[in-house]
């Protein structure tokens, strides 16, 4: 009688901490309420601690009563932690199944006490089940493997504890100690099932609440780094992919295009800012259809865009016919006596050349486009032409793409 209280306590402590963390989750989604499945994780913890105790608890007093409460809690803990972690990486569980899983659980509990009362039965149903379920989500979420090291540390961990549940159950479950309830919270299976809980456990809650933040710290930098009108990339992006691009010996160097659009203040002045809006999206999405996987894109003011080609200028170049071509055939919210086209300015990056020196060159090849009629585009000199005379004062080291 006197350890009684001590005994509910040290049981207590590992499900309270893995409860107190899921509160974690639900912090998390008040910072980023668009991630409903972090409210399935917060329900998963607190379904588990709810679980726990009503066992250590025993509440309510009825043993069978018991059993079959504790696992309802269980099991949809478990079920909340599958559904929330597949929910996370874009699946969309059917709750059909885990209704039936839930019932099939429940109706085995019943079934092995009150029909065919079995301790050992109950308890490899409830432990082999948990671990079936956990094991097929990490089966179904391997690519998290080879993703980012938070989502590997949670693949691995999510894997190991969903593994665990079979020798653990295996090796600590013994007729000796399945007899009554007393003997059962006094086994060996109940106090390593306790040790693993606060270890395995709270390792795995840990990974997921690390995971949930990481999610949300990556939303928060692609908001930060997004246009919010075009959906492409910003200018501070466009800073900080400039000068952060590495420069491999041998590599070709890459390109950079400035685009600008021909005369977009008419279009604001004559129609109106709502189909200059229109105009900027239209021509963001067309400037995404465009670009090759590597090529990244960017609007990095008013109608002014940006792309930093991966290759030699002869990939540059004919990214900017394919875009005059696709310029050509697009159809703007506009009358057809006012087309949108646009001026290019290229300038493949030298050996050593520092981000502002590359991008003044771009710059002045974009206002050497417009300086010779508009809707075209023209190509600062590369390294190879670098050694010819400079003949040309007006405009040194320019070379015309398209007339």
């Amino acid at each position: 009688m006197d350890d009684t209280l001590p005994r509910i306590a040290l049981n207590l402590i590992g499900p309270g901490l893995i409860a107190v963390l899921g509160l974690g989750f639900l912090w998390a989604w008040l910072l980023e309420r668009k991630r409903h499945y972090l409210l399935a994780l917060t329900a998963a913890c607190l379904l588990f601690g709810v679980g726990i105790a009503s066992q250590v608890l025993a509440v309510p007093r009825d043993n069978g009563y018991n059993s079959f409460v504790s696992n309802i809690f269980y099991t949809s803990a478990v079920l909340a932690v599958g559904w929330g972690l597949l929910r996370r990486s874009g699946r969309t569980p059917n709750p059909l199944i885990g209704l039936a899983i839930l019932l099939l659980s429940s109706g085995m509990i019943w079934f092995f006490y009150y029909v065919d009362p079995n301790l050992s039965a109950r308890v490899y149903v409830q432990n082999f089940g948990f671990g079936a379920i956990l094991l097929l989500t990490a089966i179904n979420l391997r690519e998290l493997a080879m993703g980012r090291l938070v989502d590997r540390v949670l693949f691995w961990a999510l894997l190991v504890f969903s593994v665990h549940f079979f020798p653990r159950t295996i090796l600590t479950v013994t007729p000796s100690t399945m007899v009554d309830g007393r003997a059962f919270g006094a086994s060996l299976f109940w106090q390593v099932m306790q040790l693993s809980l606060a270890v395995l456990g709270a390792a795995l809650v840990l990974s997921m609440l690390m995971a949930a933040l990481s999610d949300i710290i990556e939303d928060m930098r692609s908001e930060r780094d997004t246009d919010v009108l075009t959906g492409l990339r910003n200018r501070r992006s466009f800073d900080d992919d400039m000068r952060a691009l590495p420069i491999r010996a041998g590599a070709p160097l890459p390109t950079l295009i400035l685009c600008d659009l021909d005369y977009f203040k008419q279009v604001n002045d004559q129609h109106g800012h709502g189909v200059g809006d229109a105009v900027l999206r239209d021509f963001g999405t067309l400037l995404t259809a465009n670009m090759r996987g590597a090529d990244k894109v960017y609007r990095i003011g008013g109608e002014e865009f940006a792309t930093i080609v991966p290759g030699d200028v002869s990939d540059a170049r004919r990214l900017v016919e394919r875009l005059q071509g696709a310029l050509t055939d697009a159809n703007f919210p506009l009358p057809d006596d006012m087309p949108i086209t646009a001026s290019f300015g290229g300038a493949t990056r030298l050996e050593r050349e520092g981000f502002q020196a590359w991008f003044d060159r771009a710059d002045a090849a974009l206002y050497a486009s417009k300086q010779q009629g508009r809707d075209r585009a023209v190509f600062a000199e590369d390294q190879a032409t670098k050694t010819k005379t400079q003949d040309d004062d007006d405009h040194p080291g320019l070379i015309v793409a398209r007339a």
